[in-house]
């Protein structure tokens, strides 16, 4: 199976951008092939529906003169060489996760540093339009440090593809926008007010649909939301840290990710350098199971491959990637004894079908 690295280019380790891996699925073995795209910063990367195009950010603060970053795309070929389609600004400096409407047609942006959201059309040569908008946020929260200003820090698509989830981890809320897919637009559907402090970051939904799940980085959990596709709403069921008990250490979470057969959730903790795996409940509730180290540092994000039966840490401070054997019936984690070397690694993009 493919995979995709995406990298930063601005810590001074060496790396290029984009790189191109091959996973051994029955082993766990991942080989590293080398550049598959040069790019400054490529922090966060997503695969178009039917995987013929990949869309990057470029997580810089100050391009054409302006506090913004960009948004790549390339065509992706049979053997995986990525062509470069160009690139649009985004609006607001800090571009940190990119997401692709269920469509195809749109695609969005978060704007970390800049406290916005982008959107695009996606053409069908897979090429970016212009934005067709750059929504900013406004508020602050408690941390003095971390939450003077809004932070979105994901752009999450409904299963539906009607509703766009932004977790803003600078003002604590997650905000909802409805999205005409036809007009290219997008109007405000509500929010959820986190608990004052957590900073909501990634977010991900459970594979039925009924419920969707936040980690917030700042608080160490991971919080459970029923969700109603009738209005897109997201009601707060429990909230769960990721950290064992006397973990006394500093932490910041990154990443989350739903088990493909839905009974297990995993994420990420930065410091105590693990993965948390939880047990999913009837209600959606999750029950701690596990914590595995990374064998590394700064796990920004990891991966399932779509068989759920590997799972891949990226550790940004230690330049490696260590793949883990899941057990479907316990959702514990088991290293392969495999692994590779990408410098500043921090977003994995599997290619199904490859």
């Amino acid at each position: 199976m493919r995979v995709y690295v995406g990298t930063y280019t601005r810590d001074a380790t060496g790396s290029e951008g984009i790189y191109q891996a091959e996973l051994d699925v029955a082993s766990g073995e991942l080989t590293v092939q080398g550049v598959g795209a040069q790019a400054d910063n490529p922090a966060f990367l997503a695969l178009s529906p039917a995987g013929d195009y990949l869309y990057a950010v470029s997580e810089v603060s100050d391009l054409g003169g302006a506090p913004q970053g960009a948004t790549a795309a390339y065509r992706v070929a049979s053997d995986g060489a990525l062509a470069p389609l160009g690139k649009q600004l985004t609006g607001a400096a800090g571009p940190c996760h990119v997401a692709v409407h269920p469509s195809g047609a749109l695609a969005f942006t978060a704007n970390y540093a800049g406290g916005a959201l982008t959107m695009y059309r996606c053409g069908a040569d897979g090429a970016l339009s212009e934005p067709l908008t750059t929504l900013h946020h406004e508020g602050s929260s408690v941390n003095p440090e971390r939450q003077q200003e809004p932070h979105p820090h994901s752009v999450n698509l409904s299963p539906d593809g009607n509703y766009l989830y932004v977790p803003d981890l600078g003002i604590d809320r997650i905000v909802i926008y409805r999205i005409d897919v036809d007009a290219g637009t997008l109007s405000a559907a509500g929010s959820v007010v986190m608990a004052p402090g957590v900073g909501p970051r990634h977010f991900t939904f459970h594979p039925r649909g009924r419920v969707a799940y936040v980690i917030n980085e700042l608080g160490s959990s991971i919080t459970a939301l029923a969700y109603d596709a009738s209005d897109g709403g997201l009601t707060e069921i429990d909230t769960v840290s990721t950290l064992p008990d006397g973990f006394a250490g500093t932490n910041h979470c990154a990443d989350i990710h739903v088990h493909p057969n839905g009974r297990f959730v995993y994420g990420s903790n930065r410091g105590h350098d693990s993965i948390a795996s939880f047990a999913v409940g009837g209600d959606g509730r999750l029950d701690p199971i596990a914590h595995e180290s990374t064998r590394g540092r700064t796990p920004r994000n990891f991966t399932l491959d779509p068989s759920g039966a590997l799972l891949l840490a990226a550790n940004q401070s230690t330049d490696n990637i260590v793949t883990f054997r899941v057990d479907s019936d316990r959702g514990t984690l088991q290293p392969t004894g495999h692994g590779a070397s990408v410098p500043s690694p921090v977003c994995l993009v599997p290619v199904p079908g490859t």
